[in-house]
């Protein structure tokens, strides 16, 4: 048998003691909470505090910047160089009009000039790539105190330099073990309760359990991000045998919704921790999972969600038909899949506040864990979520016309800019269609003016 000595016992009273008082503050402020949904406050003021502590860090950059009479780097707003929209005949009009002195009608069908209008707008999409820029860091005007944010770290003085080190210490010896033991906390949780209620008897008692399970552990997930976010026009939130429709920055959009809705998630059957998660979850609530052979059957596909959204008992369904993320400054093209099926589709708009924490995952740069990681060790995670009025398919509107529109409402709601490029572009090359596209607007150009000087 051991025997402790006075101070090792000591030590481990204070442990005990600290432990027990750390669980009971867990409890208190943030899993009995997340189970009522409500909020203390806390995240606000914290939030406030820090926009006092960044405002100050950047005066004092700035500060030291024009004492040492350095130029700070400041990013685009939007990322976007603004240019009036003109169509390909009036740019090639334009061209041959400032290089030659005939009339326009005299020209012949084609003029060696026209080819500079091309080279001009190849140099302009390498200059200007409106794709590229959306799978890239979105850049901030002020300073966070996080480096990875920071083109100016040269003229930090020796004050913000220390407030910096402590900011570190804070992030990674306070905030990161507290996340972790909240994402640890949350996820098994989701995985106990949604197995027990998988083993209740269909009906109204399991779809209220279910449904608490799956908002309780969500919103503790939420807290372990210190995520704070405002939700807009709630009641215009997705109802039972619609689709429910979003932006896509982030992996965590999925508990940044499910925190305050209820929802059937869509996805590919996963292996490892993923695919226990998925299969827990199943159990209570009908989720609609694919096998990786099925996924690329998109009759398949359309007929599973089919059948799912004309049961008006089921949940909504979230979908984000980007089919990627994009780097909180734009809306790129939505796939067609889920505009086809002739279910009301209910808009969500999410928009980031990146001065906390940039929510972005370039997963060509980081693996999943990397990017939580980062998550992590941010400040916080703010956001603000939109509901939009739910939307339906018109008459005459086809499945691409309606995905538009219901990009562009996005868009507008969340300040982002719409874009027509698919976001496959990050992975894949330009399609032989876009490029047809351009030859065919040219080539109507040249046989539109024969076919007018034929006439007259």
């Amino acid at each position: 048998m051991f025997l402790l000595l006075p101070f090792d016992s000591l030590i481990v009273n204070l442990l005990g003691i600290s432990l027990t008082v750390l669980f009971t503050l867990l409890l208190v402020f943030i899993i009995v909470p997340a189970i009522f949904g409500v909020s203390f406050g806390i995240r606000k003021l914290y939030m406030k505090t820090l926009l006092k502590i960044f405002a100050w860090a950047t005066l004092r950059m700035e500060r030291g910047a024009k004492e040492k009479n350095h130029q700070l780097y400041k990013p685009y707003t939007n990322g976007i160089i603004a240019k009036d929209p003109t169509s390909l005949e009036e740019e090639i009009k334009e061209i041959r009009r400032s290089g030659s002195s005939k009339a326009l009608d005299n020209t012949p069908e084609f003029e060696l000039s026209d080819i500079f209008y091309f080279c001009r707008k190849g140099m302009e999409t390498i200059m200007d790539d409106e794709v590229t820029k959306r799978f890239s860091a979105e850049e901030l005007e002020s300073w966070n105190l996080l480096s990875r944010t920071n083109y100016n770290f040269q003229y930090i003085s020796l004050r913000l330099t220390v407030l910096w080190g402590l900011g570190v210490l804070i992030r990674y010896c306070f905030l990161l073990p507290l996340r972790i033991a909240l994402a640890f906390t949350g996820i098994s949780l989701l995985v106990a309760g949604t197995t027990v209620v998988g083993y209740l008897p269909n009906g109204r008692f399991k779809e209220f359990l279910s449904k608490h399970v799956h908002l309780m552990c969500y919103r503790i997930c939420v807290r372990a991000l210190t995520a704070i976010i405002t939700y807009h026009d709630r009641e215009n939130r997705p109802r039972n045998g619609g689709i429910c429709v979003a932006n896509h920055t982030s992996p965590i959009d999925v508990i940044i919704l499910a925190s305050d809705g209820y929802y059937a998630m869509v996805g590919q059957v996963h292996g490892g921790l993923m695919g226990v998660i998925q299969r827990a979850m199943v159990k209570a609530c009908p989720h609609v999972w694919f096998e990786r052979s099925e996924v690329k059957d998109r009759h398949l596909v359309a007929k599973r969600l089919t059948e799912h959204v004309q049961d008006k008992s089921k949940l909504p369904i979230l979908i984000f038909p980007e089919g990627t993320c994009i780097n909180n400054t734009s809306v790129m093209m939505f796939k067609k899949g889920s505009f086809e099926i002739g279910a009301t589709v209910y808009p969500v708009a999410i928009k980031y506040d990146p001065q906390f924490g940039d929510a972005f995952w370039n997963s060509s740069k980081y693996g999943m864990v990397t990017y939580l990681l980062r998550m992590m060790t941010s400040w916080a995670i703010v956001c603000s979520v939109w509901y939009l009025p739910p939307m339906t398919r018109e008459t005459d509107e086809d499945a691409v016309q309606f995905a538009n529109r219901v990009k562009s409402a996005i868009a507008r709601q969340g300040g982002l800019v719409d874009l027509l490029w698919d976001g496959g572009l990050k992975r894949e090359k330009v399609k032989d269609t876009f490029k047809e596209e351009q030859q065919k607007l040219y080539s109507k150009m040249i046989v539109g003016n024969h076919e007018d000087r034929s006439r007259s």
